[in-house]
């Protein structure tokens, strides 16, 4: 196996995600798992095949998907053995959903749900409810963005580990019983 060139560009820093295309592109796990092998430097088809055991065709379909929703890009086509051996590239380091919709959000929990489920350790997964105002929600989403930028990398040859970052505002239900058996519409969560 061949290293991939030392002189493609990098990609982008952020990607914002929004496209119906591109939730359909994330919502199969072999895309995602593409996305994460990307996530370091660019690869043929061959080199992503080896290093996620599968198959050349299934890897070539899926980063065709990934190609034309724009996630990611051929860096570079170099000329071996009589044949074209194309480096494929995240198009950015980083992909943030910019409007979240429930179809592509659904789909994507579901691929994330299946690397979760075939994670080699115990994941870290939590799911809290706080009541906060409008100010501490917002510095609270802005700290947790911060942490995601901030993460500083091992050597390459330690495992990848994925991380879903979400902070959302619970839509307030009307007309319900709440827990104290009061029945009426609520205020803001």
């Amino acid at each position: 196996m061949r290293d991939q060139p030392s002189h493609l560009p990098p990609p982008e820093d952020v990607l914002e995600i929004g496209a119906p295309d591109q939730f359909a592109a994330l919502a199969h796990p072999l895309r995602q798992r593409l996305l994460f092998a990307l996530g370091h430097r660019p690869a043929t088809v061959s080199q992503l095949a080896a290093q996620l055991d599968a198959k050349k065709g299934n890897v070539a379909h899926h980063l065709k998907v990934l190609r034309e929703a724009g996630l990611v890009h051929i860096a570079e086509t170099r000329q071996v053995r009589g044949g074209t051996e194309q480096y494929h590239q995240r198009t950015a380091r980083r992909m943030v959903v910019a409007e979240p919709q429930a179809a592509g959000t659904a789909a994507m929990f579901a691929a994330i749900a299946q690397e979760l489920d075939r994670s080699p350790v115990e994941p870290h997964l939590t799911l809290r409810h706080l009541r906060l105002s409008p100010a501490k929600a917002r510095e609270l989403g802005e700290t947790l963005a911060g942490l995601v930028d901030e993460a500083e990398e091992d050597a390459e040859d330690q495992p990848v580990h994925g991380m879903l970052v979400a902070l959302y505002q619970q839509t307030p239900p009307t007309g319900t019983t709440d827990i104290t058996g009061t029945t009426g519409t609520t205020g803001s969560a």
